[in-house]
């Protein structure tokens, strides 16, 4: 089990679900502050121990998998549809392949969430090389992940 400071420096002291940064020094009592995130990958039932540990801020936490994670798009960007990022990380990381993760309008929109999403993969599961591809499909463009 890792000290708050030791995840803190891990995880360059931001939060592993909003991505903003978390305050090193703000109380921990505050839905701001740092807190210690343990992500369980056991499967229900199994036997196995915690799983990976992360920084989060008190208020995004998961607490030990009893609140389902989201990592959430942002407002910026004109996407349709789009899937949940947690379980298409899953999905990818645990089978391969690719899905599909956004409708767009227009395919400078599609290439602005692509950015912003392998951006934000690259911190939220650093040991995964993903890749997008913008496909055109019934008048607007289709955002797929492929891992």
């Amino acid at each position: 089990m890792s000290t708050l400071r030791e995840v803190g420096e891990r995880e360059a002291w931001r939060c592993w679900l909003c991505d903003e940064p978390v305050d090193p020094d703000m109380s921990v009592n505050d839905p701001r502050g740092p807190s210690i995130d343990n992500i369980n990958t056991a499967k229900k039932g199994g036997k196995g121990k915690g799983g990976v540990e992360r920084l989060a801020h008190r208020a995004c936490n998961t607490k030990k998998g009893a609140v389902k994670p989201v990592v959430p798009w942002p407002d910026r960007l004109f996407v349709v549809d789009p899937a949940p990022i947690i379980g298409v990380v899953e999905q990818l990381t645990r089978k391969g392949g690719r899905v599909a993760v956004a409708r767009c309008p227009e395919k400078s929109d599609a290439e602005d969430a692509s950015d912003w999403l392998l951006d934000r993969l690259s911190r939220l599961e650093p040991g995964v090389r993903f890749d997008t591809r913008i496909e055109s499909a019934g008048g607007g463009y289709l955002l797929v992940l492929t891992a």
